[in-house]
């Protein structure tokens, strides 16, 4: 059976990752668009990161124009837009898409793991993804929950 370790992605800037590196953190995974009503929540996924960096979260971004085509060109332009306009310091990957047959594999993954309101479809922009440090809990909260109110999640699996 595939864990959240078994994938590979690419940053805004083209570099792959592979989550593997992710072993023993806990990871906070969120479709993101810079021209949405949730774009704010930027502000809130850093202070998480910020907060609980050192203790083993990874939190990391994943650009999306799925959802009213609510984000830039490209990955690199909605990292620059998020470090601008919200401080963001933590890793911003290339655009995806999250639906649909051309969904990101990552994506496909989580949402087969988890359950929304939509059945396994992603309902819009900031749906956040929580994976325990083992990578087999794996929470998932809407886009209208704000990342302050997942910090008792964290802090628990942290």
């Amino acid at each position: 059976m595939a864990r959240i370790y078994d994938f590979k992605a690419l940053t805004s800037k083209g570099k792959e990752i592979d989550f593997s590196e992710f072993q023993g953190k806990v990871l906070l995974v969120v479709n993101t668009a810079s021209k949405c009503g949730f774009t704010p929540q930027f502000a809130g996924l850093e202070a998480l990161n910020q907060k609980y960096k050192e203790r083993g979260l990874v939190v990391v971004g994943f650009p999306s124009g799925d959802f009213a085509n609510q984000e830039l060109a490209d990955g690199s332009k909605a990292e620059e837009f998020c470090q601008l306009n919200y401080g963001v310091t933590f890793q911003i990957m290339k655009k995806v898409h999250v639906n649909g047959p051309d969904a990101d594999p990552i994506f496909k993954f989580l949402k087969s793991r988890t359950r929304g309101f939509l059945g396994s479809r992603i309902k819009w922009n900031f749906t956040k993804f929580l994976i325990s440090r083992d990578g087999e809990t794996i929470k998932r909260y809407s886009p209208t929950t704000k990342p302050e109110k997942i910090e008792a999640d964290i802090e628990a699996m942290l």
